[in-house]
């Protein structure tokens, strides 16, 4: 029994098809945007700058933009944080190298750069379209809530670096780094990456 329709393909609806082909081109774009770090960094200054300017020009919005601030704290301490934290993983050897003659393991984010990236992009955004509904603007003294963030920001990021100089880590890349040794290459010298 083949039941009604036959060998027809069940056809489906435009909607739902055009979700989808709207969701793939999207992650395509997306996708494309991985290897233009600079580029994607400057575009959500970009968004910051124009949300900012949102929030001044109303003034108001302030709760927004503390539940913005701690969730982007909370976005900055999984990018530096170690994927496996050495202080609740219970072994035999250390994870992270602690001396000079331990093995190199390569520092490994519990947040990648690319979904810190894009968390913190889609935060700005939705933040930006909470501030054209009212619902969202509730009267708070702004200046206590600043407060209270940059007291939850340096206590937060007090213990972060205390646990970074406790196992001995660098979360961050900062400039080239050099094995110290110079090739030569017909006569010319240059640094070996």
């Amino acid at each position: 029994m083949e039941g009604i329709g036959g060998d027809r393909a069940p056809v489906a609806s435009p909607l739902p098809q055009w979700g989808h082909d709207t969701w793939r081109m999207y992650q395509y774009y997306l996708d494309k945007t991985t290897p233009h770090t600079t580029y994607r960094w400057i575009g959500t200054l970009v968004i910051a700058a124009i949300y900012c300017l949102r929030v001044y020009s109303v003034q108001g919005f302030y709760i927004v933009s503390y539940g913005l601030g701690i969730y982007l704290l909370n976005l900055l301490i999984g990018f530096l944080s170690p994927l496996v934290d050495p202080e609740l993983e219970i072994s035999d050897w250390p994870l992270l190298p602690t001396k000079g003659s331990d093995e190199f393991k390569p520092f490994i984010r519990r947040l990648p750069e690319f979904k810190f990236w894009y968390s913190m992009t889609k935060a700005f955004c939705i933040a930006f379209v909470m501030t054209f509904f009212s619902l969202f603007d509730v009267p708070v003294f702004w200046p206590i809530l600043l407060c209270y963030w940059i007291v939850l920001f340096v206590l937060t990021m007090r213990r972060q670096i205390a646990h970074m100089i406790k196992y001995e880590y660098i979360p961050l890349n900062i400039g080239k780094q050099y094995t110290g040794k110079k090739a030569s290459t017909s006569g010319s010298s240059l640094c070996v990456d």
